[in-house]
């Protein structure tokens, strides 16, 4: 059990003033005094709740994204699905199994400082792999795929799956409104002819809602990922993201898979920040979008008892960021995965400089390795050079991968 204090840092949370203080963290939780172990950050880094991401396919995290032809965009997301089966990335991507998939997004998510993720498959086929990750990947939450003839049917059943969600106080997680056919734009109108629109459904894209859908959802206490790059690459639209917030939606951000979406969920806040500056001749507060990257996600995932913010009592999932504007919102949206200093999940540090292997009694750990990132020695849990080299030996040739920011030693 780790006890420790992160001293001297600009502490960064919904809940709790901006100030520069210590964070105590005591086994898994964030407590008020931590343990004789004391990191210094010396005024220079910035303490915030790590990040979360509400919206990925873990096993379609590869690159270069999939889209339509120049000149023409989606209806809807069938013919997408029809052309990435018949790329060239595909061809690629499928001479790597589940498991090369499923590591190489978790260390997308790490190495862009999120700890928590939701990946939009049914627990039947990510069930066994993601609890292998160096991140938490939730598995608590209902889901279906979308709600229109050409759904996929996962899990079993919008009403069964919402109904196991309302019982356990989960989430549950559709697609929706994701294109603009009739089907998809009565998306709001089929989930309240169902009775399923409530406080626990996270709606993804919702590029087709109507003013009256978003009236809905709001009145509903729904929640809402965005995931703006996706969007406009597939359909050259996003949501009436304004009008959410405007309307009091709980809004959060999503990456979508790297098939269509940003390399990561730092590279989409950066995104959505102009898109919604092109769209409506204004910022979008870099408060704002801090919030929906925390604790807006914490609640849309039913979680926020637990994560979000830096609560005495919640888990410790900790994010420590160079510290280059002295606006902390503004350093936090201008973060680059080389500004990264340390992530925490649930008290244990799983990358970070090796300033902080104190928290380690000075020894990396057996199930650590040591990488380099923008000419900085790191450590990190697992062994993502090695994943990488393997991934690279089996498409054969030495692929990018933009999400992560290092070159493996060669063996």
């Amino acid at each position: 059990m780790f006890e420790y204090t992160l001293a001297n840092g600009t502490i960064v949370s919904s809940g709790r003033k901006t100030c520069t203080g210590n964070l105590g963290v005591q086994g898994n939780k964030i407590v008020s005094r931590g343990g004789t172990v004391s990191i210094d950050l010396k005024g220079s880094s910035f303490i915030y709740p790590s990040l979360i991401n509400t919206h990925d396919h873990l096993q379609g995290n590869y690159r270069p994204p999939v889209g339509p032809k120049p000149g023409v965009f989606y209806l809807t997301w069938l013919p997408w699905d029809n052309d990435l089966k018949a790329s060239d990335t595909f061809r690629e991507r499928s001479r790597l199994s589940r498991e090369d998939l499923y590591g190489l997004s978790g260390y997308k998510c790490l190495f862009s400082g999120v700890t928590t993720v939701n990946d939009h498959f049914p627990q039947k086929l990510n069930g066994n792999i993601l609890p292998t990750l160096p991140v938490r990947a939730i598995l608590e939450y209902g889901l279906a795929h979308e709600s229109s003839s050409y759904d996929l049917k996962w899990g079993d059943g919008i009403e069964v799956e919402h109904q196991r969600a309302v019982k356990n106080r989960w989430p549950f997680i559709t697609h929706l409104s994701e294109g603009f056919d009739d089907e998809s734009m009565r998306g709001v109108e089929y989930l309240q002819k169902l009775e399923v629109l409530d406080r626990h459904c996270l709606l993804i894209h919702c590029i087709g809602f109507s003013d009256e859908d978003i009236r809905k959802v709001a009145a509903a206490g729904a929640s809402v990922s965005w995931c703006g790059f996706s969007n406009m690459f597939m359909f050259n639209v996003t949501c009436k993201i304004k009008k959410m917030l405007a309307a009091g939606v709980n809004v959060t951000i999503g990456t979508d898979s790297s098939a269509t979406g940003s390399a990561n969920l730092l590279a989409e806040i950066k995104y959505d920040r102009e898109l919604y500056r092109k769209m409506y001749g204004e910022d979008l507060s870099a408060k704002t979008i801090f919030e929906m990257c925390t604790i807006n996600a914490a609640k849309a995932f039913w979680m926020q008892d637990r994560i979000g913010s830096l609560e005495e009592g919640k888990f410790g999932d900790i994010l420590v960021l160079k510290g280059k504007n002295s606006d902390p919102y503004e350093n936090f949206v201008g973060a680059a995965m080389e500004d990264i200093e340390l992530l925490v999940l649930e008290g244990t540090p799983i990358y970070g400089e090796f300033r902080f292997l104190d928290i380690f009694g000075g020894k990396l750990p057996a199930d650590y390795t040591r990488i380099k990132v923008g000419n900085r020695p790191v450590f990190v849990k697992g062994d993502p050079a090695g994943l990488y080299r393997e991934c690279r030996r089996k498409i054969g040739f030495e692929k990018i991968l933009d999400y992560l920011p290092f070159e493996p030693d060669k063996d």
